[in-house]
């Protein structure tokens, strides 16, 4: 089902739509990407913002948000389109990912979780070496996740961290799938596990361990559990500072059997792309990237007194006020270039210069969002912090983004300054 989206007025023609973040001709998109990122910008602005006020005040997951996105086809948005999805590139992704951000902090993060799913076992999958008997394995079972999804409305998660240096890729990761006939038994925990007791399948990056042997990165398996398998479980509270409404308890798993066809990805693919496909580990930043934007909206409509249920009083005649403005105006352009260019020359085996580029967009993405939303409360005033208003909780998410692995923004800067110096196998000895 799609959604046909006008230019500046929602689908019932009752909404004045926003701007989009990247404007389709000076960004040079065709017009299938404006389509599908204008019906994200469409429903994350006439449905998801009305909904997150009230996720974030009681750390909710959004349910009804993913039946919506079912509705209109985001759910499969990266779902090659024979298997009856959108089939867009990562960049297209991305962008739309950006506009359901702007709205709503907690479902464009967990979003990103569930589509990652089938961006890595999808059109990342495609472009590494497998011979052709692995290929068409892999996609005979990637269609059967697919139809989950895009029939069903299955939602997929990707819980990632285990408190190690493991989902920083240092170490092979604590939780273990051990062979057993028709498929593996898994056992270990995922913390910070986004969708944790909402997701219908946890994507769990694992280890594969025969009796006997060590842990390898090497051999890092991508399987799909699904949640009310027995041995899968939901610890812990959930009250954060911020990102309240992405729920991300603790998973354990305790001896799940988990079976061949629960597989994401074949084996040693998980590895190969880490090393080859970098920018698998950016799609955590499009959500940063809609909160700089709407740090920024909210500001300007704060002192032009267009903020809705607010009395029409403009604060714009003040000088203070437009060089903060200017300075949120400039920051915000420098982030949306960087990150722009960084999520178009995504793709495999990229340049050294390109992966560089990716950390620092990263980075720049993570912490400007917050940047944007300081400046936006100091320039506002006091109200901007009432938690009636978006500002206060855009503030708090973004605070959020530069903390998470595996490219967390202190990762970034050792990253950048290290392989800026080094070429690969130089050392000081």
């Amino acid at each position: 089902m799609t959604m046909q989206v006008g230019k500046g007025v929602s689908a019932t023609g009752r909404v004045a739509l926003d701007a989009p973040i990247f404007d389709p001709v000076a960004f040079r998109l065709n017009d299938e990407q404006t389509a599908i990122i204008a019906r994200a910008r469409e429903i994350g602005q006439t449905v998801f913002a009305g909904r997150a006020a009230a996720h974030d005040r009681d750390a909710t997951f959004p349910t009804e948000n993913y039946r919506d996105l079912h509705r209109v086809g985001l759910l499969g948005i990266a779902i090659p389109k024979k298997h009856g999805g959108l089939g867009v590139d990562y960049q297209t992704y991305a962008l739309a990912a950006a506009e359901i951000g702007r709205y709503c902090g907690a479902t464009a993060l967990t979003w990103n979780m569930h589509v990652c799913s089938t961006l890595w076992s999808g059109p990342l999958a495609d472009d590494l070496d497998m011979d052709a008997a692995i290929r068409a394995e892999h996609e005979r079972r990637r269609a059967i996740h697919y139809k989950r999804i895009v029939e069903d409305g299955a939602i997929y998660s990707q819980p990632f961290s285990e408190g190690g240096a493991a989902a920083a890729g240092g170490v092979a990761f604590g939780t273990e799938a051990k062979p057993v006939d028709g498929g593996w038994v898994v056992n270990g925990k995922k913390i910070f596990a986004s969708l944790a007791g909402h997701a219908d399948y946890y994507g769990v990056l694992c280890t594969e361990v025969e009796e006997g042997e060590q842990a390898s990165r090497r051999n890092t398996l991508y399987l799909a559990i699904p949640a009310q398998s027995k041995g899968v479980s939901v610890v812990g509270d959930w009250d954060p500072l911020g990102m309240r409404g992405t729920v991300s308890r603790t998973l354990l798993f305790k001896d799940v059997f988990v079976s061949e066809d629960a597989a994401l990805m074949p084996r040693g693919i998980y590895y190969q792309a880490a090393l080859r496909w970098p920018h698998m580990f950016l799609t955590l930043s499009p959500t940063y990237m809609g909160l700089a934007q709407a740090a920024y909206d909210f500001t300007v409509r704060y002192l032009r007194g267009e903020v809705p249920g607010m009395p029409p009083i403009k604060r714009r005649m003040y000088p203070t006020k437009q060089i903060a403005v200017a300075q949120m105006q400039i920051k915000l352009e420098q982030i949306k270039a960087i990150w722009f260019q960084a999520v178009t020359e995504a793709q495999a085996n990229p340049s050294k210069e390109q992966v560089l580029r990716a950390y620092a967009a990263q980075y720049s993405v993570m912490e400007g969002a917050n940047e944007l939303a300081t400046l936006g409360i100091r320039t506002c005033g006091g109200q901007a912090m009432l938690k009636s208003l978006p500002l206060e909780r855009v503030y708090r998410d973004s605070r959020c983004g530069a903390l998470m692995l595996p490219w967390t923004a202190e990762l970034c800067l050792d990253r950048i300054g290290r392989e800026a110096l080094y070429e690969a196998g130089e050392s000081d000895d």
